[in-house]
């Protein structure tokens, strides 16, 4: 549930709602009133600050797949934040990779095993938003792009990524809107789960593989 254009009676009323069916309930973009009323009305609950996230509910004792979270910088780590728990509320394993930036691309580099691992990977990126397509170019995986407000003026609060990252020349790059780590770790989470439900023919050996029929004989056909 996005919490800002609520009250708080209205955002415990639909909380309580969503929280009958035992899943975990999502309140993003929660000010600090709202968490509290929240953690008072709901004992138990999550409250992540620095992704203005708040988590109805129990997360999953079970996770699977891997999906990768990194960030280019040390402000674009709320949404990637708030990425990486959505991802876990859906069930999917999660390794962040902070700070790993095209400033200094050996950092990025440095995550070679997460690359090569994960069933999808959220990047996030202010800035120049470079991030994504570099990354892409690293991996098998899809890229979830997620460009952020953070910048100086030109960058006109998260435009310019945006724009960088929809015109990424990598292939398998998806994009969402400025700051929305809850949609990206959302979509990392179904992908990362499908990839571990597909099923597809099964690999024959050579023996298994039916014996090609023989080509009919050419002077069979030829006119006397």
């Amino acid at each position: 549930m996005y919490c800002p254009g609520k009250t708080v009676d209205q955002v415990l009323r639909i909380a309580e709602e969503l929280h009958r069916s035992g899943a975990p309930v999502l309140l993003t973009r929660a000010g600090p009133e709202v968490a509290a009323q929240v953690l008072h009305a709901f004992p138990g609950s999550h409250h992540v600050a620095e992704a203005s996230l708040v988590i109805v509910g129990g997360l999953p004792a079970a996770r699977t797949g891997c999906v990768g979270v990194l960030s280019a910088g040390t402000g674009d780590t709320g949404v990637a934040e708030e990425a990486a728990w959505t991802a876990e509320a859906m069930g999917a394993a999660v390794t962040r990779a902070y700070d790993v930036g095209v400033a200094g691309l050996h950092r990025l580099g440095a995550q070679r095993d997460l690359l090569d691992r994960a069933r999808s990977l959220v990047v996030v990126a202010g800035m120049d938003g470079a991030l994504p397509a570099v990354a892409a170019g690293l991996t098998r995986a899809p890229v979830i792009a997620v460009p952020t407000s953070i910048g100086y003026g030109a960058h006109f609060g998260g435009l310019a990524p945006l724009l960088t990252m929809l015109n990424a020349c990598a292939p398998g790059v998806a994009v969402v809107n400025i700051d929305n780590g809850f949609g990206a770790g959302y979509l990392a989470a179904v992908i990362n789960a499908g990839a571990g439900t597909a099923t597809g023919p099964e690999p024959q050996s050579p023996r298994d593989r039916a014996t090609p029929a023989p080509l009919p004989d050419a002077d069979a056909h030829r006119l006397p």
